[in-house]
C-alpha cells in the first residue's frame, strides 16, 4: 500500500476558500499562505509552534546551504507549480539545487523543488500527507519532509524518491538523527524541532563544526 493512501481527517473550516483563475492567483497580493487548485484558493493560518519550526529550519538550512554553496532556500509565500496543469502550492520550505535555479521566476518556481518541507497543522493533514504527497512524488521532488508540529502529535517523517520514482520512507537512527541523501553531510537531530527556542547557529556548529562556522562568519 502506498504511503499516499494513509487515512487522514478532512480539512477543517479554518482553510478559507475563494474562486479565481491561476493567473489572477499569481497576481493576487495576500498575507499568509495560500494555494490554488482547480480554480479555488485555500488560505491557511498557522500557529506559533508551526512557525517556530519553520523559522528554525529556514535559518539552519539557509546557513548550511550557503556555507556549502549548494543552491537556495525559499519560504512561503512563494508558489511552486510542479507541472503546467498542477495546483499552485506554497510549501513551508523549499530547497532548489544550484543546477535547477533556472526554474525560478519572479512569480513562481516552474517545476519541482529538490527538497520540500511541509509543517503539518490541524487543517493541513490530508493536504500534506495525501494530496501533496502524490503530487510531489509524481513530479519528482527528490526529498519530502513532513513535520507534525501539533502538541502531543509531534512527529517527523522523511521520504526520498527511489529509482522507480516512488517515495521511500527513510529510517531515523536510534540517536534520533536523520541524514539527508540530498544535502551532502547534512543531518538533523529530531529533538531540535521540539525545543521551545531552537538555536540554528548552535545546531549548525554541531553539524559542520565550530571552526567551519567561524570561517564562514569571517568572510
Amino acid at each position: 500500500m502506498s504511503q499516499s493512501t494513509l487515512i487522514a481527517p478532512p480539512e477543517t473550516a479554518s482553510a478559507k476558500r475563494l474562486q479565481m483563475s491561476y493567473e489572477a492567483f499569481l497576481a493576487w497580493e495576500h498575507d499568509g499562505i495560500a494555494e490554488w487548485k482547480n480554480g479555488e484558493i485555500f488560505q491557511m493560518s498557522v500557529k506559533q509552534e508551526h512557525q517556530r519550526i519553520v523559522d528554525f529550519l529556514n535559518a539552519l538550512l539557509r546557513l548550511f546551504v550557503k556555507l556549502a554553496g549548494l543552491g537556495t532556500i525559499i519560504t512561503a509565500p512563494y508558489v511552486m507549480r510542479v507541472k503546467p496543469d498542477a495546483p499552485g502550492r506554497e510549501p513551508d520550505l523549499m530547497f532548489i539545487a544550484q543546477h535547477n535555479l533556472g526554474r525560478l521566476t519572479s512569480e513562481q518556481l516552474n517545476g519541482p523543488a529538490d527538497l520540500v518541507i511541509e509543517v503539518i497543522s490541524d487543517e493541513s493533514v490530508n493536504r500534506d500527507r495525501v494530496e501533496k504527497f502524490e503530487e510531489y512524488e509524481d513530479a519528482g521532488v527528490r526529498e519530502y519532509w513532513l513535520i507534525d508540529s501539533r502538541p502531543n502529535r509531534q512527529r517527523a517523517d522523511f521520504y526520498v524518491l527511489n529509482e522507480k520514482g516512488r517515495f521511500r520512507a527513510m529510517p531515523i537512527e536510534d540517536d534520533k538523527i536523520y541524514r539527508s541523501t540530498l544535502l551532502p553531510n547534512f543531518w538533523l537531530n529530531i529533538d531540535w524541532l521540539w525545543e521551545q527556542d531552537p538555536d540554528a547557529l548552535a545546531s549548525l556548529a554541531t553539524i559542520v563544526g565550530p571552526e567551519a562556522v567561524i570561517r564562514a562568519l569571517g568572510k
